[in-house]
């Protein structure tokens, strides 16, 4: 799908100008004409959603005999090796952009060594995957420690319990190789580790993975809506992850992120999370040159999942607004965990 010219990163709160009205008046511009009826309103639609601007997050949990559901992500689960190629297929089949994954180890440790086991659960996910899909899906993975840490956290530790970035970086470049030897089409690196996609690009260039992609998780929020993702991975994380994620108060600095990842070799960038951060969204639309993402987190599903399970809002609805109001901020394409549920709705026509 063809992209927009992207135009100048605004300066304050990005507007569009409203019409001059010198010459329109009531009931000559009447602008509820547009609106009469479904067939019209769909004719004049400004944003839509197709199935490849959806990309699926998923989860492999290691050991498991059946999938495992995700208590605070009703519909969600930690697959087993068939469930998670079953998943997959299905997404191609629907037409789905690509599918993101997520590995959940059974044993930990300080430095995240099953992140590098060719044989791990995550970089044996991937190759499973790739042999279920081949060209007919982009395979995509989580390029980070936290699921694979002991502590919990995104990177390797100081011994004052600091996370040493360059130590960290070192690690993620060898994750990037391992990654694309495992046949991962896109790498998404989310630690938010300066540094990470320069160090990633040039191992995979010295290791001759000239092709594989970089998605970068360029504008990663610290955010109180990641906890059912913590459930999802089972994380061994106390604290937080305010020392490397950004301040929820930040807005100019996602534009220097974005920036950085840029220059370092990002072919993609991402904004992570969505909704509670649409402006930036739009920002980074506005400045990239690059095809740009936005995750809606896990929080931002359990909350519409909870609500609708009460009967307080209408579920699907509220699902399709909320991923349309993604899109019409600007974002490209969109991780979602009701993404393979959309594409059956579009599929079938009920979209």
């Amino acid at each position: 799908m063809p992209r927009s010219p992207r135009r100048p990163a605004p300066t304050g709160a990005s507007r569009r100008t409203a019409p001059r009205l010198e010459a329109m008046s009531f009931p000559h511009q009447r602008p509820r004409r547009l609106r009469q009826s479904a067939a019209l309103r769909r004719l004049v639609a400004e944003t839509r959603i197709h199935p490849n601007q959806l990309i699926l997050p998923a989860f492999i949990k290691e050991g498991a005999a059946e999938p495992v559901p995700i208590a605070s992500m009703p519909g969600v689960v930690q697959h087993t090796a068939d469930s998670l190629k079953a998943a997959a297929a299905e997404a191609a089949e629907l037409g789905l952009g690509g599918i993101m994954l997520f590995g959940v180890p059974t044993t930990r440790d300080a430095v995240g060594s099953a992140a590098l086991d060719p044989d791990g659960v995550l970089n044996r996910a991937i190759r499973d995957v790739k042999a279920e899909v081949g060209d007919g899906l982009v395979v995509m993975s989580d390029l980070c420690l936290d699921e694979f840490t002991d502590h919990g956290h995104c990177g390797v530790l100081t011994a004052e319990g600091a996370v040493d970035n360059d130590a960290t970086l070192e690690i993620y470049a060898r994750m990037g190789v391992a990654q694309a030897e495992a046949g991962a089409d896109v790498l998404g690196p989310s630690g938010m580790m300066d540094g990470q996609v320069r160090v990633i690009r040039e191992a995979l260039e010295g290791a001759g993975h000239h092709e594989t992609a970089i998605l970068a998780y360029a504008a990663k929020y610290s955010s109180a809506f990641y906890g059912p993702f913590r459930d999802a991975v089972d994380s061994q994380l106390t604290g937080d992850r305010k020392t490397y994620q950004m301040d929820a108060a930040n807005r100019s600095e996602a534009l220097l992120e974005v920036a950085l990842d840029l220059e370092e070799g990002a072919d993609m960038v991402m904004v992570k999370p969505a909704m509670s951060y649409l402006d930036i969204v739009r920002d980074v639309a506005d400045m990239a040159d690059v095809p740009v993402s936005a995750y809606q987190i896990s929080g931002e599903y359990a909350m519409i999942e909870a609500a609708a399970a009460h009967g307080w809002i209408d579920r699907k609805a509220s699902i399709v607004e909320s991923v349309l109001s993604i899109r019409r901020a600007g974002a490209d394409s969109v991780l979602t965990y009701w993404a393979a549920e959309l594409g059956r709705w579009m599929k079938e026509g009920s979209l």
